[in-house]
């Protein structure tokens, strides 16, 4: 399966790269995720539960960055074992520019294979869920990279990659 897109997301890139890389930031954003834990300088282990279609299955996989060049992007791939559901593979160009001093734009495009009962789903089940997982990431990480609304003080677990954005 391969899938490209990009977001809007209002903060500085600075900020948004600081996000991405914080296992804190993606267990919170991506649906599902059990448990997100650094592993060395460029990885994380990761426990997530998914549900496509009739499968629910619960994966257990790692994460290596590669390619990395911050604040610009990098090169993602991974592996997950989601026992007699299958296995899933794959990874992502994720490619961050500046719209703005306060907007980036991120792109991505990602290539995956998966095998197993999840497989025999089908693609088209698969890609619809792939894009709402998708959505689903982008947007509960657009809401906790965001700032505050003005007035308001930024809580305490926005402060450690906002120190990287302006506004700081």
């Amino acid at each position: 399966m391969d899938m490209t897109g990009t977001q809007r997301i209002e903060a500085p890139r600075e900020v948004v790269w600081a996000a991405l890389n914080d296992p804190d930031v993606l267990k919170q954003c991506i649906p599902g995720c059990q448990s997100m834990e650094r592993v060395g300088d460029n990885g994380f282990a990761a426990k997530a539960v998914l549900k496509i279609g009739p499968v629910k299955a619960s994966f257990s996989g790692n994460v290596t960055l590669s390619d990395i060049d911050p604040p610009n992007g990098y090169t993602i791939s991974g592996e997950g074992n989601g026992g007699v559901a299958g296995m899933a593979k794959g990874g992502a160009t994720v490619k961050l520019a500046s719209e703005s001093d306060d907007v980036t734009i991120l792109t991505y495009d990602v290539k995956s294979q998966i095998s197993g009962k999840i497989a025999q789903l089908g693609s088209r089940l698969i890609d619809a869920t792939a894009k709402k997982l998708a959505g689903e990431f982008f947007e509960s990480f657009g809401k906790v990279v965001a700032p505050p609304p003005p007035g308001t003080e930024m809580p305490e677990e926005k402060k450690k990659w906002w120190k990287f954005g302006k506004k700081g």
